[in-house]
């Protein structure tokens, strides 16, 4: 089985966990946040996939990327004031935003540094998730 067809399978069982359908939208949205893992914006996802679907308005790709997030498929990651990005990976794992470039990085993270983060929380509560933005540049050359 492709590996196409796995995330598209895997995409369609979550959607009906949700209560809702497959669209050829939603996969191609779902496709493009896989094939290129750059944590895009709504405007870069549209202009990815407008060239597969010319039909497809910014309006659906928004509402692709919700019903995504709310089927916890993907992650909606925010930087203060800018664009929510996308991030397909599910793992636990932190993000470096590279504030000359604009790009961003997953950082995997250690379950035990994990465990160490947790646990400096206040008695009896419990995280059920953890964020955590690295922010900063490359030292410039010279």
């Amino acid at each position: 089985m492709s590996t196409h067809a796995i995330h598209s399978d895997a995409l369609a069982q979550k959607l009906a966990d949700s209560g809702l359908r497959n669209t050829p939208q939603r996969e191609l949205v779902y496709d493009a946040l896989l094939k290129k893992r750059d944590h895009p914006t709504a405007d870069e996802v549209y202009a990815r996939v407008k060239t597969q679907l010319p039909g497809i308005s910014l309006a659906t790709v928004y509402n692709c990327l919700e019903t995504l997030v709310q089927c916890d498929l993907v992650r909606a990651v925010n930087f203060e004031r800018a664009p929510t990005r996308y991030c397909p990976n599910l793992h636990p794992h932190a993000h470096f935003h590279d504030e000359t470039t604009g790009s961003t990085h997953d950082i995997e993270l250690p379950a035990q540094l994990l465990a160490e983060i947790k646990s400096v929380l206040p008695p009896g509560y419990s995280a059920e998730a953890v964020e955590i933005t690295f922010r900063g540049k490359l030292p410039s050359a010279g």
